[in-house]
């Protein structure tokens, strides 16, 4: 096992978290070797939730994870447009977007680079000018050159890339019309999930109700920033979360949905080379149709 005195600076932290700094391990494989015993604070087994003190002795024994790979893999792809220095692809719900310790495979990038062959930028995010949420469906811009993601990631950056979505939320905001405004970082107390601070970074959002049901709503949210998780943040801080929102609101058992009811409906931008205009529009996916009407049907 290995050893390690926490330092003054250390004090205060949950003992996985802790673990989780000192050894380059997720929280989930940190909470396996807790309950494996492979874990130890000041010789006994702790609760994962322990706060640490300074001068104790905390000894682990977890493997350390192979090196994140993306590599190609033959998965069918949904390409909206495609050209010399940019690809516009409709994501399914359910397909994490880059590889990460929680997905190595199965990813778009992976489904990308088995597409395109070579993509520009860093090796996991290969491509990519934004991202979605795992469980969100939708429209997403890729680029295929330096250039263009130079080019676009500029774009926004200075919030020239429009970026549209629809989603079912629970109830009926008060307005019809409304912007939340509020700073997001991570959660303090649970590292999987965002939250609003004082101390984040600016994030805002638009919404629209386009329909009114019994007991929930269909909205059209437009982004001015791209934060992680901002839609889900935003909505759950208003008391509307995302219908299924596993983490910000409660599963409906009633729908075949894999996650939040919430797909990236339209996407405009100017094309990085040539200047020209460009706007695409998905429909969502048959389950969030198919939820949209059991919800309708209250």
């Amino acid at each position: 096992m290995t050893a390690h005195t926490v330092d003054p600076a250390e004090a205060g932290a949950r003992c996985d978290v802790a673990i989780a700094r000192l050894s380059g391990a997720s929280r989930g494989a940190v909470a396996l070797a807790i309950r494996a015993g492979d874990v130890k604070l000041n010789g006994h087994v702790p609760k994962p939730a322990m706060p640490v003190a300074a001068g104790d002795v905390l000894e682990y024994a977890i493997a350390v994870p192979e090196p994140l790979e993306a590599k190609a893999e033959a998965i069918a792809l949904d390409v909206v447009y495609e050209d010399d220095a940019i690809l516009v692809v409709d994501k399914a719900a359910g397909m994490v977007t880059h590889p990460a310790h929680g997905a190595r495979d199965g990813t778009l990038v992976n489904a990308l680079l088995a597409h395109t062959r070579s993509l520009p930028g860093d090796p996991l995010r290969a491509g990519l000018v934004h991202r979605l949420d795992r469980d969100t469906s939708g429209l997403l811009v890729v680029a295929k050159t330096a250039d263009a993601l130079a080019a676009l990631g500029k774009a926004m950056m200075r919030r020239r890339i429009e970026r549209t979505y629809l989603g079912l939320v629970t109830g009926t905001p008060e307005h019809a019309k409304g912007t939340i405004d509020g700073a997001l970082g991570r959660d303090p107390h649970n590292r999987m999930r965002h939250a609003l601070r004082a101390d984040g970074k600016p994030a805002v959002t638009h919404y629209e109700v386009r329909e009114k049901m019994r007991e929930a709503s269909d909205l059209v949210f437009r982004l001015e920033t791209g934060r992680t998780h901002q839609i889900r943040v935003h909505l759950a801080a208003l008391g509307h979360p995302i219908v299924n929102d596993p983490v910000y609101g409660r599963v409906d058992p009633r729908l075949d949905l894999p996650g939040q009811a919430l797909h990236a409906w339209r996407l405009a931008f100017e094309h990085p080379v040539t200047g020209e205009a460009l706007a695409f529009e998905a429909d969502p996916p048959a389950d969030y149709v198919a939820a949209r009407e059991i919800l309708r049907a209250e």
